[in-house]
């Protein structure tokens, strides 16, 4: 099969196109035919050695959508011929990916594959944020930081569908903008002095969650502008940077800061993830839920995809299609 594989940490010109062998299946995965895989941000950190831990050489990609072709032993829940979107152990940028059976969703013939594809990362993620980690509730007020990525323009559209009273966005740049309110966000700010244009819109209120990706002085200048009892649900940093808290700043307001990581949680508690499909799936069949798709590009395209990624002038999801 084809695949591509980093065998030393660098730029996107790290990243070659190679024949490799199918990878085998333990009795408790599935072989999945991979149609699409998206490109995540962890991807690049991967590919540059930021993250990446395994063995060298190894196959990028989180997330992928196909067709079960093999089935271990143990298998239970899928049979060959299933459509799935899955998080495969063994990367997803190849014609061929594993993945547990308890990391492994069904998915019908009403969503297709390139909306699959979008869906695992940004979807799963998105979802556990707002629902899981914030406990949002009805009519209170987000704050998604990069809102015009994957991640963003999820969240954003999720918040609405969750009974969000009001959604604010921050993009980097202005042309972004467009993506983060067709997404549905009620106002679309700019990073610069983002508190103070929070607080105004909210009346000097602030906001009741946020949502931060970037980390370092975003994630600082967050607490300037979340409300009392608000939550900032801290889960990246694009930034490259650390974000400082003080502990006055939380008890006599009663908020809290709070951290998520979909890798640890698909590596140590797989099975909280099988209510969040339902709900991420359930919205996006019903047509509730666009996914945003701002790339489709060729598995021989991986190095351009990537370079675009890190542009931060891509808006929305980067698809790769295998061939």
């Amino acid at each position: 099969m084809k695949g591509i594989v980093v065998k030393k940490f660098g730029g996107p010109e790290a990243l070659e196109l190679v024949e490799m062998e199918v990878p085998k299946i333990k009795e408790n995965e599935v072989l999945i035919k991979v149609v699409n895989t998206s490109v995540n941000y962890a991807d690049i950190k991967n590919r540059s050695g930021r993250k990446w831990k395994g063995p060298m050489p190894f196959v990028p990609g989180l997330d992928a959508a196909g067709i079960v072709v093999e089935i271990g032993d143990k298998v239970n829940r899928f049979k060959i011929g299933d459509r799935v979107i899955c998080f495969p152990r063994s990367g997803s940028y190849a014609d061929y990916a594993v993945a547990s059976e308890k990391l492994t969703f069904s998915i019908t013939e009403k969503m297709d594959f390139i909306s699959a594809a979008a869906c695992p990362t940004v979807g799963f993620l998105s979802y556990h944020l707002l629902k899981k980690i914030a406990h949002i509730n009805e009519g209170e007020s987000v704050l998604v930081h990069a809102a015009a990525g994957g991640v963003g323009s999820t969240a954003v559209q999720l918040a609405k569908l969750m009974g969000a009273g009001l959604v604010i966005g921050t993009v980097s740049r202005e042309e972004k903008q467009q993506m983060a309110k067709e997404a549905g966000a009620d106002h679309v700010i700019g990073y610069e002095n983002f508190a103070d244009s929070v607080n105004r819109i909210t009346n000097g209120k602030g906001i009741d969650i946020i949502l931060d990706s970037v980390s370092g002085r975003i994630f600082e200048e967050s607490l300037d502008c979340l409300s009392h009892f608000g939550r900032l649900v801290h889960f990246g940093n694009s930034s490259g940077s650390t974000g400082m808290v003080e502990t006055k700043q939380l008890h006599a307001s009663c908020r809290s800061v709070l951290g998520f990581s979909l890798g640890t949680t698909r590596k140590e508690r797989p099975e909280i993830l099988q209510e969040t499909a339902s709900g991420v799936l359930q919205y996006i069949e019903s047509g509730q839920l666009d996914i945003k798709v701002g790339k489709k590009l060729p598995l021989k395209a991986a190095r351009e995809a990537h370079q675009l990624l890190e542009s931060r002038t891509s808006v929305g999801k980067i698809i790769l299609e295998i061939e």
